[in-house]
């Protein structure tokens, strides 16, 4: 069964390694199930961190792989923690499932990379600005789970500041004249972004709003994350707000939207450039 709380880096690493030592072995899928006793589609989940890591079954897996000591050890006693609920489990209850497969890698990543077409991105928002969000997306939520939403999103921003994960945001002027709440909020928020662009480990592009076209246009939310593990590549979630968002690993997709986010940022004004004085309407 899928790990209530979505799988941590922990676990998508001994997944992958899992996975590797299969196919450096030559042992297909049907072979690796039948040495558990069990339908292909089991070892296929168990190597996409879609279940928990079962000892007894990791144990036998490594055995028909001839995985040596020296390997299989470090894979056995990571098991532990690998099969721990995430730090982002307490607020469960009021994430979407996508949501918790994003924070478990976001939780690890060394660069996070984003873009949003029409408003300020989720990692720079302030609470209040979020909260203003948010009561917009779940009008049947009351203030105690806005509330929750809110300080599940602080802790995600404490969390990648206190790591020092950097962040790089692509967004253009247009979100800020779109008035999120009141003007005291939109004023904040803006504040909030000054602040933000004077961090070491922040970046922020603005695109004007006299801008050509560029490679980012028209294109929903983009979230590019790299993850310092060598058995996991970059990934990148796509959202397209109402319907679907997607958390997508295939390496030449993953590739071909840092493409396009690569050539929005370079053609957009350079980082150091202030933000544009707008006067809200």
């Amino acid at each position: 069964m899928r790990p209530r709380s979505g799988p941590t880096v922990q676990h998508r690493v001994l997944a992958a390694r899992l996975r590797i030592l299969r196919e450096q072995a030559g042992v297909s899928l049907r072979a690796a199930a039948d040495a558990l006793g069990a339908h292909p589609a089991t070892v296929r989940r168990i190597e996409r961190a879609e279940t928990g890591l079962d000892a007894r079954q990791v144990t036998e897996l490594l055995r028909c792989y001839g995985a040596p000591p020296r390997i299989a050890e470090p894979i056995l006693a990571g098991l532990g923690a690998a099969n721990l609920p995430g730090w982002w489990h307490r607020w469960r209850d009021t994430m979407e499932s996508w949501q918790q497969d994003v924070i478990g890698v976001e939780s690890s990543a060394s660069l996070v990379r984003t873009w949003h077409p029409a408003l300020v991105p989720e990692l720079l928002r302030t609470p209040a600005y979020a909260a203003g969000l948010y009561r917009m997306r779940y009008p049947d939520d009351g203030p105690d789970r806005i509330g929750r939403r809110v300080e599940l999103l602080r802790e995600r921003q404490r969390r990648l500041y206190e790591r020092g994960t950097a962040l790089w945001a692509l967004f253009p002027a247009a979100a800020l004249l779109t008035r999120v709440g009141d003007p005291e909020t939109m004023a904040g928020q803006r504040r909030a972004l000054a602040g933000a662009m004077e961090q070491q480990h922040v970046t922020v592009q603005v695109v004007p709003l006299d801008h050509p076209p560029h490679a980012m246009t028209a294109m929903p939310p983009l979230h590019l994350l790299r993850v310092p593990a060598p058995e996991i590549g970059d990934q990148a979630v796509l959202e397209t707000p109402g319907v679907r968002v997607d958390l997508i690993d295939d390496p030449e997709a993953v590739m071909a939207h840092r493409i396009r986010l690569d050539a929005a940022c370079a053609a957009a004004p350079p980082p150091e450039t202030p933000l544009p004085d707008l006067a809200a309407g």
